[in-house]
């Protein structure tokens, strides 16, 4: 189970930067739509809703992120909070749910709570 746990937490940590760095793209293409425009009303609104995509997605992937590194480390807390982020994702249809399943079939396994409970013992 200890490869289940690395592999869920490595994934984790690569979607969360893929989801940063998606909210830096999804920023720079609406600010850059308002400008190119040559509106002011347009850069103001574009601008309103670049941050506040942007935001969702980086507050989004900033628990993916924490929560993988723990896992790798064999935290307790980054169980549960992996657990709360797999949640989430299963609706984010495909890769989420892939990735949110299979962390949910190592995070509950009995075998994984052991390892997560004699750590915590450290």
């Amino acid at each position: 189970m200890e490869k289940h746990i690395t592999l869920a937490g490595t994934l984790h940590i690569v979607l969360g930067v893929l989801t940063a760095l998606t909210s830096l793209v999804v920023f720079t293409l609406l600010l850059g739509a308002g400008i190119l425009s040559g509106e002011e009303e347009a850069v103001f609104v574009l601008s309103i809703v670049a941050a506040a995509v942007s935001g969702f997605l980086i507050l989004r992937a900033i628990p993916e992120i924490i929560g993988g590194i723990g896992l790798l480390k064999h935290k307790p807390w980054a169980r549960i909070l992996t657990l709360v982020v797999s949640c989430f994702q299963l609706a984010e249809i495909p890769v989420g749910t892939a990735l949110g399943g299979y962390s949910l079939w190592v995070l509950l396994n009995d075998e994984t709570v052991a390892i997560f409970e004699k750590s915590s013992k450290k």
